[in-house]
């Protein structure tokens, strides 16, 4: 799947997002959570990488099995705003 930039940095921000699942940004975008990973591998910085997967490595929020939550839907409150949105 080819992504455009928009959509590149929609879902760098959602990878970002604590509260948003990787279920989220596979239900909008296709993308499975290791291909998240390799999208942002390619497109941050090394450090900023480090970093980010220091933060969503185990987090419960960004994987839907481990929530307590089992609904699918966005939590970033800027989420509803943004056209395209297919989950709400």
């Amino acid at each position: 799947m080819k992504l455009n930039e928009r959509d590149t940095d929609r879902i760098i921000e959602m990878a970002w997002e604590d509260r948003t699942p990787f279920d989220a940004i596979d239900s909008q975008f296709g993308l499975s959570e290791k291909e998240v990973i390799k999208l942002m591998r390619r497109e941050i910085k090394p450090s900023s990488f480090k970093r980010w997967r220091k933060r969503v490595s185990g987090r419960s929020t960004k994987h839907r099995k481990m929530s307590p939550d089992t609904e699918l839907r966005f939590k970033c409150s800027r989420q509803k705003h943004i056209s395209g949105n297919k989950v709400t």
